[in-house]
């Protein structure tokens, strides 16, 4: 009965990390709109994006962490460098796509990430490095090339080359998090955790943008989408991903979020009529095996 138990957790972490991959995949479709709609860049819709959710973050803590919980201060570190990772590697990623081209970052960024977090959670978090994660980190990593589809006629100027290593940072900014939500302590509440992260990442975003420039100048729907993405692939999502980190490990997390460049594709090839790269179809139905493998894992624990 407690093994069922155990596994069930297990699941329940899965799919709500699924979950709030998808949601992360409505990122750029409304990131692109806002674009359209406005000229902003990167850094403020980043800021913005934290800092909306920031209210929604404390609400929730308010509403279902239990009263009279707190952060021990290891934890609260914790929390704080999460805030960090947050903000420093959102803004890794939006330089690489002005460098780069969103192709180069996002195939960089994803695909580094699962094998970044691997090696660093072995260490650090005390993982094992399982056939079936090694296997799922396999098709992942493949499914994730040939679903983003890196163009022949691309060139590797020194932009592409400085973007790539930003997205690298990113990857690692990233996977650092990832780890860290595996690192908190089972008393945690990971409500608790958000409640400081994302104050302390926006105002990180905030002290990075103002010297260049802080765009607050948006029409209704801009500020519709704002709203969008601090509430739901922001707030909603990184309480989602967080509490099933509590069950899941970072390694399989971050393969479980390979759903997002799927989403993302799909969403672009139907609000855009983008077409996807010619093997692209293969590569949506590796990331789905790799997360069939992980769930079929847990399933049987």
């Amino acid at each position: 009965m407690e093994a069922l138990s155990s596994s069930g957790v297990q699941r329940r972490g899965f799919i709500l990390i699924a979950i709030a991959a998808v949601l992360w995949g409505t990122v750029g479709i409304s990131t692109r709109t806002l674009y359209e709609l406005t000229a902003t860049d990167a850094l403020s819709i980043g800021f913005f994006r934290l800092a909306l959710a920031t209210p929604a973050m404390v609400f929730m803590a308010a509403v279902a962490a239990p009263r009279g919980v707190r952060l021990s201060r290891r934890d609260t570190l914790i929390a704080i460098l999460v805030g960090v990772l947050l903000a420093l590697y959102q803004w890794c990623y939006f330089t690489a796509i002005s460098l780069s081209g969103v192709t180069v970052a996002t195939l960089v960024t994803l695909c580094t990430a699962p094998v970044i977090a691997a090696l660093v959670a072995v260490p650090l978090a005390g993982e094992r490095l399982s056939w079936a994660i090694a296997l799922a980190l396999v098709l992942a990593l493949v499914g994730t090339a040939l679903l983003i589809g890196v163009q022949p006629h691309m060139q590797l100027a020194p932009a592409t080359v400085v973007g790539a290593s930003f997205a690298l940072g990113s990857a690692a900014g990233y996977a650092l998090l990832t780890v860290c939500g595996r690192l908190m302590s089972a008393q945690a509440h990971p409500l608790l955790l958000n409640r400081i992260a994302f104050p302390v990442g926006a105002l990180l975003l905030l002290l990075i943008a103002l010297p260049s420039g802080l765009t607050v100048s948006y029409p209704p729907i801009g500020w519709g989408l704002l709203l969008y993405l601090g509430l739901v692939p922001t707030a909603l999502a990184y309480a989602l991903f967080f509490i099933g980190m509590r069950s899941t490990a970072a390694t399989s997390a971050t393969i479980i979020t390979l759903l997002e460049p799927l989403t993302a594709t799909l969403l672009a090839t139907a609000l855009f009529e983008e077409q996807l790269p010619p093997l692209g179809l293969v590569g949506g139905a590796l990331l789905l095996a790799a997360l069939g493998v992980l769930y079929s894992r847990k399933s049987s624990a």
